[in-house]
Parts: structure tokens; sequence; C-alpha cells
């Protein structure tokens, strides 16, 4: 915080004897002397900003940085343009606290009143909310929001992000949801299985588009199929992919989920990312979190508030259906800039670039044995067999530099998810195919 200043002796003083203290110990005198800590704090003496400096230079030092990046699996290397990084640092954004008066936080408002807008533009839904944890979240409060007296059957797809489906088991278990895995059949949803067995009863359907496996599913009958019995359909969605692919909303979903991270969140090693979730109309009120909406003051001049907000904050905490008080306010911010600096032409020059790669690096991973696994059209995840060791191959790349795929486990071992980007050069392509036919 480059503006912060600590108060001096003579204002903490002021201070002190405006509210009728002689000492900051005078504060915490209401605290029983047995529960203080006595002494000093079992901490290192402080040292000096250079030798922090280069305290932390060598640990980050310990880091594994590679040249290039092969891997998804729900989180994505893209580029980042400098410009949201710039925006999102600023010291009115990154000290920002829950907008509650309206009349002094409308600069954040706005800003999450904007990421909203983007979010529905993207999705084609009607209402966003101001965000929430992450994907996995975002997922399993989808669900909740389907809950209904007579409606407590849920299902979700086996081919969803395995992440994605832990947090909604925990979350249905808690919520008192039976939920029904509808299995995988060649690398998509098993729709003769879920045709079987849906019942009239059904809450709900997640299913993940683009799938875990990067294939792309065929999400406009699985939803008719969960409609036809009343249910409401939730797809989780890569929000790249929705540059080139058809929305959510055009698929008939009734909420749309995912993982906000490819949207200027760099990898950082895991964390924070972002959650987003969007509906219809219909559904607006169930939203979990906050929506910011546009309104005009006394004078007839645009202004932002707090449309709607959490249940479970106020008085009605007890009919809540969900715990999210909070939103991810600076990634939000951080999405809503990279979206506004990329565009839609941008957003979708990554996707076309993302898929016209990863087409070109199966083929020529086909070429040297590692054989698609699924015979389906994909975006920019697929799967392939390895003529040998998965571990040797993949440690290979990583003397080189180079992250290669996943490799999957259980009934898929022996397999790897791999995945390109627009960050990913033919030149690094062929690279890892030079690489790996040596192996």
């Amino acid at each position: 915080m480059g503006t912060y200043v600590s108060t001096t002796e003579r204002e903490t003083k002021e201070m002190l004897e405006v509210i009728g203290q002689k000492t900051v110990d005078g504060l915490f005198c209401h605290i029983p002397e047995e529960v203080k800590t006595k002494g000093d704090l079992n901490l290192p003496k402080g040292i000096s900003e250079l030798e922090v400096r280069k305290k932390m230079e060598n640990l980050a030092a310990k880091n594994i940085m590679f040249s290039s990046i092969f891997r998804g699996a729900g989180a994505y290397n893209h580029y980042i343009p400098s410009i949201v990084k710039n925006v999102a640092a600023k010291e009115e954004f990154v000290t920002a606290y829950t907008p509650y008066q309206a009349e002094i936080s409308q600069g954040i408002l706005q800003s999450i009143f904007e990421y909203q807008t983007m979010i529905c533009q993207l999705t084609g839904m009607d209402s966003s909310n101001a965000s929430v944890y992450d994907g996995a979240t975002a997922a399993a409060e989808a669900i909740a929001m389907c809950k209904e007296r007579k409606r407590e059957k849920a299902y979700i797809s086996a081919t969803a992000h395995p992440d994605v489906i832990a947090t909604v088991k925990t979350y249905c278990f808690g919520n008192g949801i039976e939920l029904i895995l509808v299995p995988e059949k060649d690398g998509v949803t098993d729709e003769a299985f879920l045709n079987a067995n849906l019942y009239k009863a059904a809450a709900c359907l997640y299913i993940q588009q683009p799938n875990y496996y990067g294939i792309i599913e065929n999400a406009a009958l699985i939803g008719e199929a969960i409609h036809s019995v009343g249910g409401k359909y939730i797809i989780g969605a890569n929000p790249i992919s929705l540059g080139a692919l058809k929305s959510p909303k055009e698929y008939g979903a009734d909420i749309a989920v995912g993982e906000g991270q490819p949207l200027g969140l760099p990898l950082a090693f895991g964390g924070p990312y972002l959650g987003f979730m969007a509906c219809v109309e219909a559904m607006t009120r169930k939203l979990p979190g906050r929506i910011v909406g546009e309104t005009k003051d006394l004078d007839g001049k645009r202004a932002y508030v707090l449309t709607l907000q959490a249940r479970e904050q106020h008085i009605r905490r007890e009919k809540a259906s969900s715990n999210i008080c909070s939103n991810q306010a600076l990634c939000a911010l951080t999405a809503a800039v990279y979206m506004a600096t990329m565009g839609s032409a941008g957003i979708y020059q990554v996707a076309i670039q993302s898929r016209s790669k990863a087409q070109y690096m199966a083929d020529k991973l086909g070429e040297i044995g590692f054989d698609l696994v699924y015979n389906k059209e994909f975006f920019n995840e697929f799967v392939t067999t390895s003529p040998g060791s998965v571990k040797k191959a993949l440690s290979t790349l990583e003397s080189n530099g180079i992250l290669g795929g996943f490799p999957l486990t259980g009934d898929k071992e022996g397999t790897i998810l791999w995945c390109c980007t627009e960050m990913n050069s033919k030149d690094e392509i062929d690279q890892v195919i030079k690489i790996l036919k040596e192996v």
C-alpha cells in the first residue's frame, strides 16, 4: 500500500483521550488477565527491507517455473493483458470492503454491475450474482437453488470435473438432497441411463460443457430430457469456450455456472479463483449472494445499489438455502477488466486459437502413438493413450522445462489429458512431439 501511513504517538494519544483512555492497554481492560498473553510473542526479530527481499527471493526460487504448459484440468494458462493487473491492483479496489453503504461505494458497485452484465452476455442468461468462491462452489450452490419440497433428487454427470463432483456431494449431504451420478459412456454423459432413470421428482441435472475430458456434450438433447420431467438444467461452462460455442441459454439451461479463472486470473498455485453464476429471470430471487442493480438517485443521475442481498446476512437466515455471504469482488473486477479489454472478438480469437492448436497437437501426438481415446469433437482438451510409461513421458518433458498433460487415474490409468491455449506456439508443440518421439 504505497499511500499507507501509520499513526504517530501523538495521534494515538489524541485518539485515546477522545474515547477516555490513557493507554492502549486500557482498551482491553475488560479481558481477564489470565487469558492475556504474557511477555513477547515467539516471533523472529524484525529485519530490513533488503533482507526481507532476499529471503523472499530465495523462497520463490524453490518454485518450479515451466517455459510452456500443456496442462489444464480446470485451471488454464491464458495470456493476461498488462492493463488487467494494472487496474485491479489500484488501492481503491484492493482495499474495498463490502459495499453496504451505496452512497460511498459507487465505484466498487459499478465494477460488480459491469461484471454481472458481461457474465450475462457471455452465458446468454438474464441475471448474474456478484460471484462466489470458485467454480465448484458455484455448481453446488446452483443445485441447492433447485431444491423444492417435492423435488429433492439431483443428477450430475460423471464427466464433470472430479473436484466439482466431490464438492457437490458434500453440499447435497448437508442440504438433504439425494445425488444421483449419471455414468460416463465413451467419454460423454450416458444419455440412455439418464432417460431410463429420470424421476418425475427430479430437481435438476448438472453437466459440464465442454466436459472434463474436453469433449463437447450433446447438451441440447440432455437439456430436453431433464425438462421433460420438470427439472432444472445446469451447465458448468468454460467461459473462454463461450467465445465460440453456443451459450448455456442456447442449450436450454436454466442456470449457468463455471470457474472464472480463465478470465484474466493467473494460475497462482491454485487460487484465489472465481465462481460465476447466472440464471434465467424466473430464478433470479434464488441466486445466492448479492446482485448489484442500476437505478437513479434523487437528482436523476445514474446510481448503483445492492438490489438483492443474501438472506443469510439478515433476519431471514433460518430460511436461507445458502451460506454464501461474500463475493470475490477483486477477482470479479479482474474478470470484468479482462472481458472489457478482450471484447467479444478477442475472446473468440482465444477460443479459436485454443481449439485449433489442440487439434494440431492431437494430430501430431497420434503420429507417434499417442492416440485419441475418444473419437469425438473436443474444445481445447483431449485424452490420449501413451505407447510407453506415462510417468517417464511426463517426467522427461518436465526435465526440459515443459509441463505435460495431466495423468488420469482409476479406469483411465495409462492415459493423459492434454490441453492447449493461445499461449502454446506451434514450435512449442513440435518440441513436445520431438521429445516424446525420442522417449
